[in-house]
Parts: C-alpha cells; structure tokens; sequence
C-alpha cells in the first residue's frame, strides 16, 4: 500500500462537496471520516449529520463517482454512526464558507456531564448568533426548520434579512 495513493484517495474524496451545502466539501463538514485504500479498492467511511439524513444516498454515490473517475477500481462507502457527527466538526474553513453565503455558522454545542441524561425540550431553542449579513446580533427565530432540517430561519431585526442557522448538534 503506498502512503501517496492512499493520500491521493483521501484527496479527492475530501473535495466531493455536500449536496445540500455545496460551498462546504465533506471534509469541511466533518462528515469525511476515513479513506482506506487497499490495491485498487479504496473504502471510504462517511458519518450523516443525523441519522436520517437524505443526503447520504447522493454523499456516497458523489464519492464513488469521484474516486472512481480518478482512476480507483473498486470504491466502497461505509456508514458510521458512532461516534455521532457533531457541528464541532466543521472546520473553521467551512464556517467561513458557510458565512460568505450568508448562512449563519453553529455555535458552540452545550454538553452534559458524562453519564448525566441529555435534556429535552419542546420549546425554542436560544442560539446566541449573529446575521451573516450584517453582523448585528438583533436576530428573531421565524422557523426552527429551514429548507433541510438541519437549519433554522431567521430574520435580522437591524438589516431586515432573512438567514438560514446551521444548527448547533
């Protein structure tokens, strides 16, 4: 196994760009976990955002064709669940990318004490975020669902602007 092949499957699997957020790669988005390659079959370990995630069908069929293009045999994408993706894993480039299309970047995730039970609440949850517009952080909740359900809407009260949330999970 040559670590320069290996290296050249995790790049060009690392530039396959999610489809329902196409300014952010896979990498970006933490969703890319592994790439292993041996001889010509290159298996690339993805985990969804949540687990009913629709776009994980269209995520992997994008990764086969891309290694598969670059000259790969045999391409296999696997699933896993565990350890569950967190927003944390996006890289600061993706938050970047994410604010210069105007979508507001998660923020920190609040974490409960090991053991200790997560709490669930039916109410809305209170972000502390700011308008990727114009940076004011006077921002009203419109929708706790976007266009995916990973994003909320909402409006700036300084600017006026509507803007999607990538939600903190």
């Amino acid at each position: 196994m040559s670590a320069v092949a290996l290296l050249d499957a995790r790049e060009v699997a690392a530039q396959v760009t999610d489809p329902e957020m196409p300014m952010l790669t896979l990498a970006d988005l933490g969703v890319l976990r592994e790439v292993d390659r041996d001889g010509d079959r290159v298996t690339v370990t993805i985990t969804p955002t949540y687990s009913g995630c629709p776009a994980m069908a269209t995520m992997r069929d994008d990764l086969e064709r891309a290694l598969l293009r670059a000259g790969y045999a045999e391409v296999h994408v696997r699933v896993s669940l565990s350890p569950a993706w967190s927003s944390e894993w996006i890289s600061e480039a993706g938050r970047e990318a994410l604010r210069a299309h105007g979508l507001s970047a998660p923020g920190p995730v609040e974490r409960a004490e090991a053991g200790a039970p997560v709490a669930l609440t039916l109410l809305h949850t209170r972000r502390a975020l700011c308008c990727p517009r114009c940076g004011s952080s006077a921002t009203e909740l419109v929708s706790e669902f976007g266009a995916t359900a990973c994003k909320a809407m909402y409006r700036c009260t300084a600017c006026a602007e509507p803007f999607e949330h990538v939600k903190e999970i």
